[in-house]
């Protein structure tokens, strides 16, 4: 799908979670098959992170423009969610409800997943537990939340990451990738501090490249 496709049907849903309903929004393609099925992860809600951020609703296009529904959710004790902060463990289980709903709700479709920062990190983590075909993640933040370099997902994933990134340690994390034995893809953008001001486009046309060309 192009830039200029059709805009999704988005439609508001709640899940039940570990901790209670989880509040989350389905944007849905026009004429989608839905054989892949995208999951949103949202920045740390102690900060404002919130399923509405502009970087998670760029991921949910860029799925979107690739003819994927995309799911993003509220962690528990965010908006209309059930619960309170769960230092990312909570979090993560809230992420894996939404992947089990969402293999429920579209029966045989693959699971894709990914997050921003905080969410980036509790993607990588629910990656690990369940059966996900692609792992998208945009600035992880992986010492806010302890990501077990020893249990990494399999499966192809890509890296997005500013290098003026004010938030998180760009070298940091260009080290962790490097140690890793099957690093996943780690494209740099120059430039782009952490909430990607004035780069949405380039973050989405990165993710965009990187499923038409990975298998």
């Amino acid at each position: 799908m192009s830039l200029n496709a059709p805009r999704p049907v988005t439609q508001a849903v709640t899940i039940a979670g570990p901790a209670g309903v989880l509040e989350a929004i389905v944007d849905t393609p026009p004429d989608s098959a839905a054989t892949q099925i995208a999951v949103i992860c949202h920045p740390h809600p102690l900060y404002g992170g919130t399923m509405t951020n502009k970087v998670v609703h760029m991921l949910a296009k860029a799925c979107n423009d690739l003819g994927v529904p995309a799911v993003r959710f509220n962690y528990r004790g965010v908006g209309a969610s059930a619960g309170a902060y769960a230092e990312g463990d909570g979090e993560t289980d809230d992420a894996i409800a939404v992947l089990d709903w969402a293999r429920e709700r579209w029966p045989g479709a693959g699971l894709w997943l990914g997050g921003f920062s905080f969410g980036g990190a509790v993607a990588i983590r629910a990656a690990v537990r369940r059966d996900v075909r692609r792992l998208i993640t945009v600035a992880p933040a992986i010492r806010r939340v302890a990501v077990d370099a020893a249990n990494l997902p399999t499966c192809p994933w890509l890296i997005v990451q500013g290098d003026d990134d004010e938030l998180v340690d760009v070298a940091d994390i260009q080290r962790w990738v490097a140690t890793l034995p099957v690093p996943p893809e780690l494209v740099m953008l120059q430039g782009v501090q952490h909430f990607f001001h004035g780069r949405m486009n380039d973050l989405r046309q990165v993710v965009l490249d990187w499923v038409r060309r990975t298998p």
